[in-house]
């Protein structure tokens, strides 16, 4: 390919930049949203594997054990086309979400639940005779330490979260792997829109690396 065909294909792939930058940015709201997720469902069910209650227990045990365990494209499936059967029907964009959030959510349980092992029990019961409450010492002490020592790998799984977004091509969520797909179905050129593909996740997940590096020097300063 010399110099004049290389500037040819720029200009004509130019063309389609606007579609690839709505699906980076769809990609980037749902990787925010499933984070924020996963969080959520990371933190109840790490919590509730050190409840007192042995229901509780057994009910987070077996979510992170359930999730760890199945594969999460079948995991999308079931939000998506099973759970309509159980009369809660679902946008594509509101299943994927809620599908990989519960998805990673676990892997982030696991994350937390080893964060708070690594914190000495001695706090905890330093804190409570003090009069602290059980949950304020959770949530002034012990939480902020475990985040220090768990944010290398709640990077980890997010930047896993953006990735497994193109899973949502299976439902039709127009992110970057449907909308490559698209333009290779009228285009037949499967080799430029899968690169372009790649490149722009390669981006994000550089970006989402630096940002998290970025925090871990500016949290570590702190202590």
């Amino acid at each position: 390919m010399n110099l004049t065909n290389i500037n040819e294909w720029i200009v004509d792939f130019a063309a389609y930049l606007p579609g690839f930058a709505k699906a980076a940015g769809i990609v980037l709201v749902l990787t925010l949203l499933i984070i924020g997720v996963s969080w959520i469902c990371g933190l109840i069910a790490a919590l509730g594997k050190q409840s007192r209650l042995k229901f509780v227990r057994s009910a987070a045990s077996f979510y992170v054990w359930f999730i760890r365990g199945t594969p999460t494209l079948v995991q999308v499936f079931i939000v998506y086309f099973g759970f309509p059967q159980l009369g809660l029907k679902l946008s594509p964009f509101v299943a994927g979400t809620l599908a990989l959030g519960i998805s990673s959510g676990a892997y982030v349980a696991e994350t937390i639940r080893a964060g708070l092992t690594a914190i000495p029990k001695g706090q905890m019961e330093s804190a409570l005779a003090l009069g602290m409450s059980r949950a304020g010492a959770m949530q002034r002490i012990i939480l902020p330490q475990v985040f220090r020592i768990i944010l290398p790998s709640l990077t980890n799984e997010a930047i896993a979260a953006l990735k497994n977004t193109s899973l949502l091509s299976t439902i039709t969520v127009v992110e970057l792997t449907l909308y490559s797909q698209l333009l290779i179905a009228s285009t037949f050129r499967p080799f430029d829109f899968y690169i372009a593909s790649a490149f722009i996740y390669l981006v994000m997940t550089s970006l989402l690396s630096r940002l998290a590096h970025w925090l871990e020097r500016r949290y570590a300063l702190r202590y």
